[in-house]
């Protein structure tokens, strides 16, 4: 039994050899014939990129040959243009150089001609000298004999006839500058009137007398109750607020506001419509409302400004110069208003420039701005006709555009056409009849002098002249003026008003001292 399984083992270890030399032989050949067979194939590979590089080569000679072909006939084609070129210049310059010879031939043929003529010209002129000589000596004789004859000599017979002739001139001229005066003054008088008149026919401006209340219509009594509040607490609280005078009479749905500042009238008028639409309306409100309104006033007066150089072609004009040009709205010169005044001012000058054929758009825009010094921000002790002139020259305004300014009330030289233009317009506005009252500019004057004598006090926060200046309020710091020094301040006014100014009447100084304890819930 164990020999048996010795047996089969040993047949078992024969078999597996045998197996395995098999397995090599097959794998040996296997590997032989792969490695033949990738030979062949990379021959292959190796033919086909010789044939293709092989094509390649031939593709790019044949490109390499048509590309020098090409250009050599470009080549060639701009040679043959160039030697036309050449052949046409030369055709040219010898073509020239037959006309310059022909030229030349004309040149020394006429220059033989004025040889010639030369000649014969000095022949002429020696000539003409022997018969001058000949002359000469002729005249000498009878001048000789004159003077034998007159007893003067030439000099003398020369001085006597100058003289003569020039006082004959003298007369003469005399007489006919004389007359070129009188026919120049009497024209350029018509002139004159003619370009006046045909400038006031060519500008139509409305004019209106400016007054010192407005009317504030509303539409029932319980509304006039609503804005009187209780006690005229809402009054008082409007007439603190604006520096006016709200008269409430019997006049059925109406409120007047009275006031010398158009300024202040137009915040109370508007700021009493934005009560009346919202409906609330008490002394807080009042305030916010006013402090709203006074802005937008602002707001408007540029607007103004602008919408005024727009309408006459003014541009490039400084933004402050806007403003103020549009605060001309508000304010009032003997009762004409300002802005009507300068538009109509610079429409005058316009066209009285351009009939004298002067710069039109010039005057335009110095008329505009000839009153601008009326309505500077600050009180100021200058002429407004100077304080004009210096606003234009700050805001680097044209150098006759300031003269202008300032010379059309006569305060400085003119040195410019556009100066008397300026003054001979302004006198056209303001002296039509109905256009300006004297007496309204001295009581706007008046009344503003008046405010700013109370304002000069320490303590003094806002003054407001009222009742056509037969009332001034006074409104103080209540942190720095007490109840008695109120009394005293009161006293102190009233006797520098009597002290320093003219008017009629009496004037009631009312000092208003208002306390005030604010806090904030959070």
């Amino acid at each position: 039994m164990e020999i048996s399984i010795i047996y089969l083992i040993a047949a078992g270890a024969v078999g597996i050899l045998l197996g395995a030399l098999l397995a090599g032989l097959l794998i040996k050949n296997n590997s032989k014939t792969i490695e033949a067979e990738a030979r062949e194939k990379a021959k292959s590979i190796l033919r086909e990129a010789e044939i293709t590089a092989e094509g390649a080569k031939k593709d790019r000679i044949l490109e390499a040959k048509e590309k020098y072909l090409r250009l050599k006939a470009e080549f060639e084609e701009d040679v043959n243009k160039k030697k036309n070129l050449l052949l046409t210049n030369e055709n040219k310059l010898k073509q020239r150089e037959q006309v310059l010879s022909k030229e030349m031939e004309q040149i020394k043929r006429k220059e033989a001609e004025l040889d010639s003529k030369k000649e014969n010209l000095s022949a002429q002129l020696h000539s003409v000298q022997v018969k001058k000589e000949e002359l000469d000596r002729v005249t000498n004789q009878r001048i000789t004999d004159l003077e034998k004859v007159a007893l003067l000599t030439k000099e003398e017979a020369r001085e006597q006839l100058i003289e003569m002739l020039k006082d004959e001139a003298t007369t003469r001229a005399s007489s006919h500058i004389k007359d070129i005066l009188d026919q120049a003054k009497l024209t350029a008088t018509k002139q004159a009137k003619k370009i006046v008149l045909d400038t006031i026919q060519r500008t139509a401006t409305e004019h209106a007398i400016e007054n010192c209340v407005s009317v504030f219509n509303i539409e029932s009594d319980d509304v006039k109750g609503k804005i009187i509040g209780r006690e005229g607490r809402n009054i008082r609280a409007l007439e603190a607020a604006t520096g006016v005078e709200i008269v409430v009479d019997d006049t059925p749905e109406a409120i007047i506001i009275s006031g010398f500042d158009p300024v202040r009238r137009e915040v109370a008028r508007l700021s009493l419509h934005r009560l009346v639409q919202d409906g609330r309306i008490h002394p807080a409100r009042i305030e916010e409302v006013v402090a709203k309104t006074e802005k937008n006033i602002d707001e408007e007066i540029i607007e103004i400004g602008e919408r005024t150089c727009i309408e006459l072609g003014i541009h490039g004009l400084h933004p402050e110069l806007i403003k103020m040009v549009g605060r001309l709205r508000f304010r009032s010169s003997y009762g004409q208003n300002l802005l009507q005044h300068s538009r109509e001012v610079a429409k005058l000058c316009a066209t009285m420039a351009a009939e004298m054929g002067i710069n039109a758009k010039m005057a335009k825009r110095a008329g505009l701005l000839h009153d601008i010094g009326k309505v500077y921000p600050e009180e100021a002790e200058l002429p407004h006709a100077i304080l004009g002139m210096e606003l234009a020259k700050k805001y680097k305004e044209h150098p006759e555009v300031i003269n202008a300014i300032g010379a059309h009330h006569d305060e400085i030289e003119m040195t410019s056409m556009l100066s008397p233009i300026v003054q001979a317009c302004d006198a056209i506005s303001g002296s039509r009849p109905g256009a300006r009252r004297e007496i309204m500019d001295s009581y706007i004057k008046r009344l503003k002098d008046l405010e700013t004598l109370a304002l000069s006090f320490d303590g003094v926060n806002k003054c407001f002249a009222m009742q056509a200046g037969r009332e001034l309020r006074v409104l103080v710091d209540a942190d720095n003026v007490d109840d008695a020094t109120a009394g005293k301040l009161s006293f102190d006014i009233s006797q520098r008003i009597e002290k320093e100014m003219q008017y009629p009447g009496q004037i009631k100084i009312t000092v208003i001292r208002e306390m005030r304890a604010v806090n904030y819930a959070k």
